[in-house]
């Protein structure tokens, strides 16, 4: 059997997130921001104060993996932890006010960058690709 790469979804998929995330960290690195503390501090500006199993939820990545990333934020003064009132396992993680202060400049970096990444596309285009997107994430995380 042959293999493909400009046929395959996964590899084009990765190959683009590459692009994007590269895109991306450009655009974050003036403000203190690592690519990937990115998606931790979109979902604490969100909302904090949750534990590191519902970031875990939310992120879909390894546990050891954002366990690192959450000691160089705390490390960096972006997130504090406290004990977590209900579970005495648990820590809940809160934004500190250095992190709270990036959020309006990292969004339009993100912002920025979305609309770099898909210039290429019109807007029903645009609209279609992120209704895929969404579509093939639910079948991958429900299998």
């Amino acid at each position: 059997m042959k293999f493909e790469k400009k046929t395959s979804a996964g590899y084009l998929a990765n190959h683009m997130a590459r692009l994007f995330a590269k895109g991306m960290q450009e655009r974050i690195r003036p403000l203190g921001i690592a690519i990937g503390q990115f998606p931790i501090l979109l979902e604490l500006w969100q909302g904090d104060g949750v534990s590191q199993k519902e970031l875990l939820n939310e992120l879909d990545v390894e546990q050891a993996t954002l366990a690192n990333t959450l000691n160089r934020m705390e490390r960096d003064g972006l997130i504090k932890r406290t004990k977590h009132p209900a579970d005495a396992r648990a820590q809940q993680i809160w934004l500190t006010e250095q992190a709270k202060q990036l959020r309006n400049e990292a969004y339009q970096s993100a912002q920025d960058q979305n609309e770099y990444a898909l210039g290429a596309l019109n807007d029903t285009e645009q609209a279609q690709l992120m209704d895929f997107m969404r579509r093939i994430i639910g079948g991958l995380r429900s299998s």
